[in-house]
Order: C-alpha cells, then sequence, then structure tokens
C-alpha cells in the first residue's frame, strides 16, 4: 500500500502540475506560433504596400504599427491561455497608464510627434534634411525615432519629438539648390577680368545648371582687396561634386592671377 507522502505527490502531480505543464506548454506553442504568424504578416502587409507603391514613409509606419499591435495580442492570448484573466490585465495595463505616462513622457511625446511628421509630412523617406544637428538622408521614420545616414556613413537615430520641435531644412524639396563659395582677391586685380574669367570657368563645371546661370559678384570690399560670391545652381545629389569641381577650377582661374 502506498504511503501517504506518496499518494499526496501523486495528487499534487495530478491536481497542480500536468495542468500547469499543460498549460505551459501550450503557452509555449501559441506564443512560438503567434510571434511568427505575426511575423508573417507584417512582411506580407510589407509587400503588399511596397508592390502598391504606398508612400514609403507611412508604410514603415503602418508595418512598424501593425507588427507592434499583432505581438501585443499573441502576449495577450498567451496570457489566456495560462489562466490569466485578460480583461484583468487590461484593467491593471489601464490603472498602470497614469504612471507609465508620467515615467515615458518623452517615449510618448515621440511617438505623438511622429504622428504629426506623417501628417504634415515635412520630408519623406529618401529625402535629404538638416534637422536637430544631423544632416543627412532620411531612411525610416519609425513609431519614436527616424533613421537618418549622414554624409560620413553614419546611421544616426533622432527623437522624432526633437525633429517636430525643431526648424526642419529638407534640401529635396525644391528642383535646385545653390552652392556657395567666396574668393578673397587682392588690391589692384582686375576685378571684371578675374569675373569674366570664372563665369566661363563654371560654365564647364559638370551638373551646373544653365538655367538659373551661375552668379559670380562683389560680396565686399576691405582694406586688404574684396571678396567675390561664387554661386552655381545644380540638383541637389550633384551638390557636394559641384561644391568640389567648383572650388577647384575657382583655384586653377585666380591663383595665376594672384602670382
Amino acid at each position: 500500500m502506498p504511503s501517504e507522502a506518496a499518494v499526496l505527490a501523486d495528487t499534487f502531480t495530478r491536481v497542480y502540475l500536468l495542468p500547469m505543464g499543460w498549460k505551459l506548454g501550450g503557452a509555449g506553442i501559441v506564443f512560438v506560433a503567434g510571434w511568427w504568424v505575426a511575423g508573417l504578416v507584417r512582411a506580407a502587409l510589407a509587400r503588399t504596400l511596397k508592390i502598391r507603391r504606398f508612400d514609403p514613409t507611412l508604410a514603415r509606419y503602418l508595418e512598424t504599427s501593425v507588427g507592434v499591435g499583432l505581438r501585443l495580442l499573441v502576449v495577450i492570448v498567451v496570457l489566456s491561455v495560462l489562466g490569466v484573466e485578460t480583461t484583468s490585465f487590461a484593467a491593471l495595463i489601464a490603472a498602470a497608464g497614469i504612471a507609465i505616462g508620467a515615467a515615458w513622457a518623452g517615449l510618448l511625446a515621440n511617438f505623438a510627434a511622429g504622428v504629426f511628421l506623417l501628417l504634415f509630412r515635412p520630408f519623406q523617406v529618401g529625402d535629404t534634411i538638416g534637422a536637430a544637428g544631423v544632416v543627412g538622408i532620411v531612411r525610416e521614420v519609425g513609431l519614436f525615432v527616424t533613421a537618418i545616414d549622414t554624409a560620413d556613413g553614419v546611421l544616426t537615430y533622432v527623437g522624432n519629438n526633437k525633429l517636430f520641435a525643431d526648424n526642419v531644412q529638407n534640401f529635396s524639396a525644391n528642383e535646385y539648390r545653390r552652392v556657395d563659395l567666396t574668393a578673397n582677391l587682392p588690391t589692384g586685380l582686375d576685378l571684371e577680368a578675374a569675373m569674366s574669367h570664372l563665369r566661363q570657368a563654371l560654365q564647364s563645371v559638370p551638373h551646373v545648371l544653365k538655367s538659373p546661370p551661375p552668379q559670380v559678384e562683389i560680396l565686399a570690399f576691405n582694406a586688404t582687396g574684396s571678396t567675390l560670391a561664387i554661386r552655381p545652381f545644380c540638383r541637389q545629389h550633384d551638390y557636394w561634386q559641384v561644391y568640389f569641381d567648383t572650388t577647384r577650377e575657382v583655384g586653377r582661374v585666380l591663383s595665376p592671377a594672384m602670382r
């Protein structure tokens, strides 16, 4: 005849351990399957939006939002499988909302700013912008941060609230951009001849636009001579190449004249 301890152990196993084991196993299966399905749905949504040529900025925002929502749903289902009352869980989340909101005020502000960035659209994915001390190409507008690739190849994440509160320069919004350069000329140099040579030289610089035409004008006079403003126009993606080529042409034209 089994001992009392064996009977208690058997009862404990059948009443508590086995049901709990089944619940844990079922919860694990639901979690893995649900997480996998959520990933599939997110990937399918991303493909669908891409095929339909949906706006990249809004598409990535929707994709991220759907992914977060589905995974939160998976967690709630897992809790239900484990026997946790989801209505109580929701009430607990609501009750903790005030405390979480106070603790995560900055995070929630970034989320709200991300929504407004999508509504007002000061920039889109692929635009070159300058904001919050960062200049680069927008790679993604996320739920809380915006990813920007800088010119030196550094991927920088900037809080959406900081972008929304700061002045944003969108270098891709207009058809062309002006390159601003200056050149100091000593007293006694023929300014008109130098300016004429520079205008001719700028016409040979690749990617400099004919309209509007390049500007070469006297910017200022000082005790040592004069300062010229040299301002060619180009497309945004040609900016730095035109900047460097123009600088080289200015040196080529003016160096012999200043000897």
